[in-house]
């Protein structure tokens, strides 16, 4: 009997949470980021991708893509998490077996699909999409084919908001003609490796032989991909096990000697296993840096902190306090960071800036550079400023709550006055009001309460 596997992506989740939760929003090129323009892009709305921004690109790089329309708004995780719980909670009255990826992602292989037809399984992932849709107000895409790989390339193909179904019949005359990067497992170095040999396409991997195979690449992930090429993925849908941490690491062809180069590779390193954070839907509380020096010894320091966080510049600064250059430990190869002590609560912090200073000097600009960069956000974007009168009274996209009007969000603070734009997801766009900065009825809010979603929440 033929087997359907589907995989379902959240559509740019972070920035459809924001949409819905702030209706205002809705329709507009946001970037959730932060909103001082520094760090990376956490998650970037389709109208924002029109413009080439997308999600783990320096901010500021994002923003200047955008232009003047870019609105910026400071990630609020319990939300998303919040948001994944309930869009799970759905999925799992469809489907006995999952197996989340992320907080936004998951494989599935419904049992009832076994057999069915290309039409019956594209049915069936519509009813499922329609019901996350009406339960959550998030829209979500479904691959579905006859394997993992196939059912992920075919959501990566019914993006935005749709279905796309690779037929086991038809699936090898989809496949080939893509990009061999398509493929799971076909990163930078391996995809160097066949474009050498002459390898562009899923059709000419498919096409060698397993002597010209092991000639391109080889081992056994060469193998595995050569299968996959084929049509041949019978890996199976299981939960899987949480992860303990994350991690990225890279040797370098030639002995890393200068600091400038240590620190280049140490940004490479942090924003990797960032990115990775930020997909698994967790914070962390530890950091750990590791080291291989020319020799081969091995040297791991690690830092915890006592909160666990996402924030990219808090992490990479507590890298920095421990990474360890040349001149203390010799010629430096390999350089990796990896955050553990992963939990699902985040805490705000007081004065996060204390964390995130950087207790070094900037690192110059080299051949090596890959972090994240530093500028400020040019004039002319749409975001909220920091309250310079009353500093870490509001905050930049602060959820507040007033008793005359309601649950709200800050869009701009200065000179003794607060902006609020009252509006959840249960009320529409909401309207603008000015309050002085003092007025007592004007308190800090949970970010939850905005997605209004009281009687789901009282029964969790």
């Amino acid at each position: 009997m033929n087997r359907w596997v589907l995989h379902i992506d959240m559509d740019a989740f972070y920035a459809s949470c924001e949409q819905l939760t702030r209706p205002t929003l809705k329709g507009r090129p946001v970037l959730v980021a932060g909103v001082t323009g520094r760090g990376v892009v956490a998650g970037a709305s389709y109208e924002a991708r029109k413009y080439g921004a997308r999600s783990a690109m320096p901010t500021h790089r994002a923003a200047r893509l955008v232009g003047p329309k870019a609105i910026l708004v400071a990630p609020r995780r319990p939300v998303y998490t919040t948001a994944s719980r309930r869009v799970f909670e759905v999925i799992g009255r469809h489907v006995d077996v999952v197996e989340q990826l992320s907080i936004d992602e998951a494989f599935m292989e419904p049992a009832e699909l076994v057999g069915a037809s290309a039409d019956e399984v594209r049915n069936w992932a519509n009813q499922l999409r329609a019901a996350i849709k009406e339960e959550t107000g998030l829209p979500s895409s479904i691959g579905a084919g006859p394997g993992k790989q196939y059912a992920k390339i075919g959501s990566g193909r019914a993006k935005p908001d749709g279905v796309f179904v690779i037929p086991h019949d038809d699936q090898l005359e989809i496949l080939h003609p893509m990009p061999v990067n398509e493929l799971w497992g076909v990163g930078p170095v391996t995809e160097a490796k066949l474009s050498q040999a002459g390898i562009e396409t899923i059709g000419d991997l498919a096409a060698l032989s397993e002597k010209e195979l092991d000639i391109a690449i080889g081992g056994a992930v060469g193998k595995q991909l050569w299968w996959l090429a084929r049509g041949v993925d019978e890996r199976p849908v299981a939960p899987r096990a949480v992860a303990k941490q994350i991690s990225s690491e890279h040797t370098y062809p030639n002995d890393l000697t200068q600091p400038p180069e240590v620190d280049a590779a140490l940004e490479r390193a942090a924003a990797e296993s960032h990115r990775r954070l930020l997909k698994d839907g967790r914070g962390a509380r530890t950091v750990t840096v590791k080291l291989r020096m020319a020799d081969f010894r091995i040297e791991s320091r690690s830092a915890t902190l006592p909160y666990a966080t996402d924030d990219a510049e808090t992490l990479l600064a507590t890298a920095f306090r421990l990474v360890r250059y040349p001149d203390e430990v010799g010629p430096i190869r390999l350089v990796g960071v990896s955050y553990s002590g992963l939990e699902d609560a985040l805490q705000d912090v007081l004065f996060p800036e204390l964390d995130q200073e950087i207790v070094k000097p900037a690192p110059v600009t080299t051949d090596y550079e890959t972090g994240v960069s530093d500028h400020a956000v040019p004039a002319g974007f749409e975001m909220v400023t920091e309250n310079t009168d009353a500093p870490g009274t509001w905050r930049a996209t602060q959820d507040v709550y007033h008793p005359e009007f309601g649950h709200g969000w800050v869009q701009g603070a200065g000179k003794g006055w607060v902006t609020v734009r009252f509006e959840t997801r249960s009320t529409g766009p909401g309207r603008i009001k000015s309050l002085r900065s003092d007025d007592p009825a004007l308190t800090p809010a949970d970010p939850v309460d905005s997605l209004a979603w009281e009687d789901w929440l009282s029964q969790q």
